[in-house]
């Protein structure tokens, strides 16, 4: 619902002319897209197009309006996922499908693009354990570190070998008007849940400090990779954002 590009047209955007930077949804809501075979294609276009750097970060939303926008409902939307996942990977995987044979493009990256799930439940970290790569979460750093455990255990479980990639977001405006900045952008962003909008605003890191803080502190709760996403639009912010991480 909210005004802003529609993921992978963006992605693709970006895709012609960058050369080295990974391209990764966060999150995109996998239940709106109801046709998985057209997503599977959509997804491998993206990937190949950007020679293998595409990451799908794939998750539920919180927003009722997105759904009801979209006249689906939020009921059984994790099952929806479930089964939307499994029919990509297979897509990917060249299944055949018919007199055309399997649906191409073959992706950019062998199996399909890196993929990553939100979610913050135990039933979400299950999910990850069985159809991801990895697994995205938000919040505070420490409240990454409690559920990267969880992640963790769910990982052991599904006999899944090696560990799962965990990556982060973490908001940040910098320059003079950062707070307000941030604040304009986050309260309006998160106004549907009420007093929440407040509290996500504040976590906004709006100084090279706090950047340095946070990219600390999640790293020592054990994140791989961590995602500054702008609450400002200039594109100053890119620069100011450089000279805050070294």
């Amino acid at each position: 619902m909210y005004p802003g590009n529609e993921e992978l047209v963006a992605l693709s955007a970006a895709a012609a002319v960058i050369s080295r930077i990974r391209l990764t949804t966060s999150v995109l809501l996998g239940p709106l897209y109801t046709n998985a075979a057209l997503l599977a294609k959509q997804a491998a276009s993206l990937d190949r197009l950007s020679g293998g750097r595409f990451v799908l970060g794939v998750g539920l939303g919180w927003r009722d309006d997105d759904y009801a926008a979209s006249g689906l409902p939020t009921a059984g939307r994790g099952r929806r996922l479930e089964e939307q996942l499994a029919e990509m990977k297979r897509v990917w995987s060249g299944e055949e499908r018919g007199f055309a044979g399997a649906i191409g493009p073959e992706p950019g990256r062998e199996g399909g693009p890196e993929l990553v799930l939100g979610g913050g439940t135990p039933a979400g970290f299950r999910r990850v354990a069985r159809l991801a790569d990895g697994w995205m979460g938000g919040g505070t750093p420490e409240m990454f570190a409690e559920a990267s455990v969880g992640v963790a255990a769910a990982w052991k479980e599904a006999g899944r070998a090696g560990a799962p990639g965990k990556l982060a977001l973490a908001y940040f405006a910098l320059g003079p008007d950062a707070r307000a900045h941030a604040d304009g952008y986050l309260r309006h962003y998160y106004g549907f849940p009420g007093e929440a909008a407040a509290q996500i605003a504040a976590g906004a890191a709006v100084s090279a400090e706090m950047v340095a803080s946070y990219t600390a502190a999640y790293a020592a709760a054990g994140c791989d990779e961590l995602i500054f996403v702008p609450a400002a639009s200039g594109l100053e912010q890119v620069g100011l954002l450089a000279e805050a991480t070294g």
